[in-house]
């Protein structure tokens, strides 16, 4: 790789390079997530407290990231640590429920409206997987709809709809015999009804609700409503995956935000307080079917069979039941949103001035960039850009997304994903100026270097 920026980038991260190196000959595809993975090689982070992240070379960061979206208190939270080293002296793990797993539920079932009754596992993807088998077993049918763009963990029920091409598999390994029960459709409410007039084998549609892939890919108010009608009346399960907007689009999610009620519901991230977890959460009557009966047939072949060694384990409820109740007040969101507004706007007033082909966007504490490289010599309107294309925005051309990620990383950002990110309880007003100031300093960084031209 000879790009500019990459003599700069292997003196500032020299110790993650050298760990990188060792990390070649003994971890599996290099990383240990895919969305890690990045030329010429990651960063190693050792530390966070707030809105920051520390590297192994001791660099700073403003974090937009904060744990993949976890850590909606900001890094370090001192009350959560505080309960966790309390219940860490009990015990890392007991192998049987304990008070705390019932506390947390029932904090759940108070903030969620769906959450009639709670089923806890380990991850948003445990929960997704746990939430098609309860879909399965209430309507007795087999297929999955999703969305164009959307995602809902990395196992084989949702292996194709995540990437384009939208109905291709996304990994080698999964059978086709699962492809063949997910159904992805754009999301457009007359195809989706017209999908089940045809198809009398569907057991649910998930999807997320602010839109794919964290509202990257936003969706409206009032689609969700339509499509909570449609499912209704086709008797077709709705399930939220809400492992990103439960407790973050507002105390009680995006279903509490919008007024709209699915059958089942995913939780995951901040459910735990930045330690692994999740849960999937949904209405009595479909609820019951984890239930025993005492008869043998019953308790064998008609009801949900779900194990976890690790699901509402100690160290996860006790910081669970901490961040739940700061977050239960609401007052978190007030200054995470603020935060991301002000950033989305001072983006988007740099773009303009810059005169860049690109927008700012999204709703309560998540931002999202879209950036073109040129629409076209002729001179256009700025409104001209704004779209809901799945494929525009998810494929940015990726010299565009690199380039911006690699010189956030030089200036000390960093990001979620792709060219988004998330604020926190703990961000600044500082932490907006110097981050609009980098963001200014990389875009005319990139126009310098021609990887974005003026509209």
């Amino acid at each position: 790789m000879t790009e500019y920026w990459v003599e700069n980038y292997t003196n500032k991260f020299t110790s993650s390079q050298n760990i990188y190196e060792i990390a070649l000959s003994n971890t599996a595809g290099s990383v240990g997530h895919d969305l890690r993975y990045t030329l010429p090689f990651p960063r190693y982070i050792t530390r966070a407290k707030g809105s920051k992240i520390w590297d192994v070379d001791g660099n700073e960061f403003i974090d937009y990231g904060m744990g993949n979206g976890a850590c909606f208190l900001g890094h370090s939270d001192p009350d959560v640590l505080d309960a966790v080293k309390k219940t860490l002296m009990d015990g890392l793990h007991f192998g049987h429920d304990h008070p705390a797993q019932v506390e947390w539920a029932s904090l759940i079932q108070k903030m969620i409206p769906s959450a009639e009754k709670v089923r806890f596992v380990n991850s948003g993807t445990e929960g997704s997987m746990l939430a098609l088998r309860i879909a399965r077993a209430f309507t007795g049918k087999n297929k999955l709809v999703r969305f164009e763009g959307h995602f809902s963990g990395w196992h084989d029920y949702v292996g194709k709809g995540a990437m384009y091409p939208f109905n291709e598999s996304v990994s080698l390994g999964i059978p086709q015999s699962t492809l063949d029960t997910i159904i992805v459709l754009p999301a457009d409410i007359k195809k989706i009804e017209e999908c089940f007039l045809e198809n009398s084998d569907i057991a649910a549609v998930m999807l997320e609700p602010s839109g794919g892939s964290w509202g990257r890919v936003p969706l409206t108010k009032e689609f969700n409503q339509q499509l909570r009608e449609l499912t209704s009346k086709f008797g077709i399960m709705l399930i939220y995956d809400e492992v990103i907007t439960g407790f973050r689009s507002s105390t009680g999610g995006y279903q509490k935000l919008t007024g709209i009620k699915p059958d089942i519901s995913v939780l995951g991230k901040i459910i735990s307080g930045g330690l692994p977890g999740g849960a999937v959460v949904g209405l009595n009557g479909i609820m019951e079917l984890f239930d025993y009966k005492g008869d043998a047939h019953h308790d064998r072949y008609e009801r949900i069979h779900h194990l976890g060694t690790f699901n509402a384990n100690p160290l996860s409820c006790a910081a669970g039941i901490v961040t739940l109740k700061k977050i239960a007040t609401g007052e978190p969101h007030i200054r995470a949103n603020e935060i991301a507004e002000m950033i989305r706007n001072g983006m988007n007033s740099i773009l303009e001035e810059e005169d860049v082909a690109g927008y700012a966007y999204g709703d309560t504490s998540c931002i999202h960039l879209y950036l073109e490289n040129s629409i076209g010599s002729e001179k256009k309107d700025r409104n001209m850009l704004y779209t809901n294309d799945p494929v525009k925005l998810k494929c940015i051309p990726e010299v565009i997304v690199r380039n911006y990620q690699k010189n956030l990383h030089l200036r000390g950002i960093d990001l979620l994903s792709y060219t988004g990110g998330v604020t926190s309880a703990m961000h600044s007003y500082d932490d907006v100026e110097k981050t609009l100031k980098v963001f200014q300093d990389v875009i005319q960084e990139m126009k310098k270097r021609k990887i974005l031209t003026k509209i």
